[in-house]
């Protein structure tokens, strides 16, 4: 077994799991401070994994690797974290998060809409002012004063994260589409995209956390709808969309 800590969005964790590739997967977030929770993924844990996997129809062609315990346990670390960290007011999010002069614009959607495709048009276009925080699953920690964008080792195919962090300027729902738009989200709109694209859980408690800061995000980060295209230009509506006060 592999005892070791790490630290995500600000918060201390004590893992152990069984396979040294995890704990190499995220020794770029290891700490020695003290804890303030432990997880252990059990064979259970690994048992539920393998369900999620299996319930979601584009693994079909899932590699042997995808059906290997080292992966089912790297996944199972993912869970339990992203459960057990929403009692520090922290909130997994599926989306492609950069900082581009210190503030973050997360892009979400469907997978295989074009998050990715359009963060990299933003690198393009910025070059060395684009920090990518993570292209897949940050974490939002939402305080009182805001709310903040972290880097996580489950980062998507192309691995693109930092160990960094940069307040949330705004969120945009990408919608692909032939012109290039941008408009403001209700506030009822951004909570269902919230739902949809931020961690779930079957455990009530954390359901319940889970929605509560899901609520609270709604009153300090603007949301968009930006349709776009994956052309170049599409980078310059969205970010005069989301720039402005």
């Amino acid at each position: 077994m592999e005892d070791f800590r790490i630290k995500l969005a600000d918060v201390p964790i004590g893992i152990r799991c069984r396979y040294e590739v995890n704990r190499r997967f995220l020794k770029e977030y290891s700490t020695d401070e003290e804890p303030l929770f432990c997880v252990e993924p059990t064979d259970a844990d690994l048992e539920r994994a393998r369900a999620d996997y299996d319930a979601i129809d584009r693994m079909d062609g899932r590699t042997d690797f995808m059906r290997s315990e080292v992966f089912l346990e790297n996944a199972a670390l993912n869970r339990l974290i992203a459960e057990r960290i929403t009692e520090y007011d922290v909130l997994l999010m599926h989306g492609s998060a950069l900082s581009l002069d210190g503030e973050t614009y997360i892009f979400t959607a469907p997978s295989g809409t074009g998050k990715s495709t359009h963060a990299r048009l933003w690198r393009e276009r910025f070059g060395d002012r684009v920090v990518m925080i993570n292209d897949d699953k940050p974490m939002l920690r939402i305080r009182e004063d805001g709310v903040s964008a972290y880097g996580t080792p489950w980062n998507g195919k192309h691995s693109l994260s930092r160990n960094t962090s940069a307040p949330v300027r705004a969120i945009a729902l990408l919608k692909r589409s032939e012109e290039n738009r941008i408009e403001p989200m209700s506030k009822s709109d951004a909570f269902a995209v919230l739902v949809s694209q931020a961690l779930s859980s079957k455990d009530p408690a954390v359901m319940l956390r889970i929605l509560t800061l899901e609520k609270r995000m709604l009153d300090q980060v603007r949301f968009y709808t930006l349709y776009c295209n994956m052309e170049p230009d599409a980078v310059r509506v969205s970010y005069e969309g989301m720039k402005q006060i």
